[in-house]
């Protein structure tokens, strides 16, 4: 039976058209029969295609214009390629993360190399946080480079500097060695991010109150941490320095964490980081805050109104979600349309309401990643360039990068009642998993939502150690409509992490084995 299904899907998937009944959702066509494209002539002075940013959607978008042909320029104001992401975001956060005693210290404990000889040999472990950022340095500036080695490699023009339009054609630069030159181009891509969203009250110095940006660069470990936000950053950052040995407390508006995750998946993730002694204070605003001390004081009171509380902190971290980046463009100047938020408005081939101006990432509604962004850019110059572009929102992966790692795709539990879908479970804990038992970090769980009549996978959730890695496989799944029954039958390594996602599909259309 699973071999018929397994035929019958791939004969739908062949013929499919990639066509979206969800309106907030882009999804693009794939051509099966071959593309063709007349360009222009490449000995124009004009370019194909201007990038105004040299983020990860800006600079994927740009190597794959230059690759299909198009004379390609990218504008970056930083001066060093990657974005937000690479410089001060994703990378050096999991650097961070990941280098020295951050890493070893919650593992030193339980290994009997160091408590089977306590007479012997005593072991002492000591934060070096300078040699930590210059390890964390040296890893950005060598893939800042790198990209810009990709550049060279497909013959993409760099400009460094500052880009405003000055029609829907051409973009000034304030170039950063103080010049200033114009880039003209057929087609010009807006690929700006986003920026930190402050908030009311609340100056961010980048020194008792920082930014994800200040967070990344604290000279020393500080003794208290105040966390404004529990979301994705704002949890990873907190677990970066409570690792380190900082005493974190998350102040959230909402009364949940990271609203986005699956309801079951959220509470199990809240007391594991509790057990990790991050203290949370959910329902919770901040109304006022004092700096003229040492450190920094937080007036608090309920979200709902009531008493007013105090709390202190060394550094107080504003991590309350991110705005598209789209100040000083001159948008409003050749006419972009953009919404309430601040978002470019765009159809699905990233085309603005201008002819010639496209958007992706950041700017664009959509979620806000880096992977997102760069799977918008490539879908973006294919139109460009008279081809078909493909992404699809309800396939894109999310991540929180902690330990255990949270990753999701697809559907929550609460989404999938809310469509009035019929639906059954499978879940599988990790303490019945061989291989997170024998490293002893069997803390997590998979969970499988999928359509009760037709099997079909409707979401996947996973919290576990390298969860980010494991959930590419339900992403594979959801992108070719697969059932639960096919993850089951596939055969998985042993001993493997993967092996609870399997189990967990046989949970959801028949009945686990090792539980």
């Amino acid at each position: 039976m699973a071999m018929a299904s397994f035929a019958r899907r791939k004969a739908y998937l062949l013929a499919r058209n990639f066509s979206n009944s969800n309106p907030n959702a882009l999804r693009y066509s794939f051509s099966l029969t071959g593309f063709s494209r007349g360009f222009a002539s490449l000995g124009s002075e004009d370019n194909d295609v201007v990038v105004i940013g040299g983020g990860p959607g800006g600079y994927v978008a740009a190597i794959k214009a230059a690759q299909l042909g198009l004379k390609t320029t990218c504008i970056e104001k930083r001066g060093t390629l990657g974005g937000t992401c690479l410089n001060v975001g994703c990378i050096p956060s999991k650097d961070l993360y990941a280098c020295g005693t951050s890493s070893l210290i919650p593992y030193v404990p339980r290994s009997p190399a160091f408590i089977c000889q306590p007479r012997r040999e005593v072991f002492f472990f000591e934060v070096d946080l300078p040699a930590m950022m210059a390890q964390k340095d040296k890893a950005v500036a060598n893939l800042t480079r790198g990209i810009e080695g990709l550049f060279k490699k497909n013959k993409v023009n760099y400009v460094k500097g500052y880009g405003k339009f000055i029609s829907p054609s051409e973009v000034s630069v304030d170039t950063l060695d103080g010049g200033n030159t114009v880039v003209k181009g057929k087609n010009i891509l807006i690929a700006t991010g986003s920026d930190v969203k402050s908030l009311p009250g609340i100056t961010i110095d980048e020194k008792k109150i920082v930014s994800s940006t200040g967070a990344l660069a604290l000279s020393e470990i500080p003794k208290k941490l105040v966390v404004i936000g529990a979301g994705y950053i704002g949890l990873e950052m907190g677990s970066v320095w409570g690792r380190l040995g900082s005493e974190v407390t998350v102040v959230e508006f909402a009364p949940d964490i990271v609203p986005s995750m699956d309801g079951e998946i959220r509470k199990q993730f809240q007391r594991t980081l509790e057990k990790q002694k991050m203290k949370f204070m959910l329902k919770t605003k901040v109304v006022g805050v004092d700096t003229s001390g040492d450190g920094v004081k937080l007036t608090l009171e309920p979200a709902s109104g009531g008493d007013q509380t105090t709390l202190e902190a060394d550094v107080v971290l504003v991590s309350a979600g991110r705005t598209p980046f789209t100040a000083g463009l001159g948008l409003d100047k050749i006419g972009v349309e953009t919404d309430k938020l601040g978002r470019i408005l765009v159809n699905e081939r990233f085309a603005s309401n201008v002819s010639g101006v496209y958007a992706i990432g950041d700017v664009i509604p959509g979620p806000m990643l880096a992977h997102k962004a760069e799977e918008d850019g490539v879908a973006c110059v294919e139109f460009i360039a008279g081809k078909q572009g493909h992404v699809d929102y309800d396939k894109v992966p999310g991540v929180v990068y902690t330990h255990p790692e949270v990753a999701s795709v697809g559907k929550t539990e609460e989404q999938v009642k809310a469509h009035g879908i019929e639906y059954r479970v499978g879940k599988f804990p990790f303490l019945a998993n061989s291989r997170a038992k024998a490293i002893d970090d069997a803390e997590g769980i998979v969970k499988i939502l999928a359509e009760k009549e037709t099997d079909k996978i409707l979401g996947v959730h996973i919290m576990a150690p390298n969860a980010g890695e494991l959930i590419h496989e339900a992403v594979v799944a959801l992108t070719y409509d697969a059932a639960s029954e096919d993850i089951a039958r596939v055969c998985h390594a042993h001993p493997t992490m993967s092996e609870a996602l399997k189990e967990a599909a046989m949970a959801t259309h028949d009945k686990p084995i090792h539980i």
